[in-house]
């Protein structure tokens, strides 16, 4: 992938994760976007409150994954870090 496609797609991740964002706050939690991979795979990082929770797989599936599968429908998965 090239830098011109890899930054349009990282612009267009951050947008979706921008509107899940205020839902995560109001928690005590947010996420971070770390990268998106040569395979299309978008890592990230939760952070605060949702670093550890017992929810945050669900949060990351249910929410961020599929706010991020709207705006980007090409990527193949969601992968959080530490």
């Amino acid at each position: 992938m090239d830098n011109l496609h890899k930054k349009d797609l990282l612009q267009k991740i951050a947008s979706a994760i921008e509107t899940v964002r205020p839902y995560l706050k109001a928690d005590g939690g947010d996420v971070e976007l770390i990268d998106v991979t040569d395979d299309l795979v978008v890592k990230v990082r939760l952070t605060g409150a949702c670093d550890g929770c017992p929810f945050s797989m669900m949060t990351l599936r249910a929410g961020i994954e599929q706010a991020v599968r709207r705006n980007v429908p090409e990527i193949k998965a969601l992968q959080a870090v530490e």
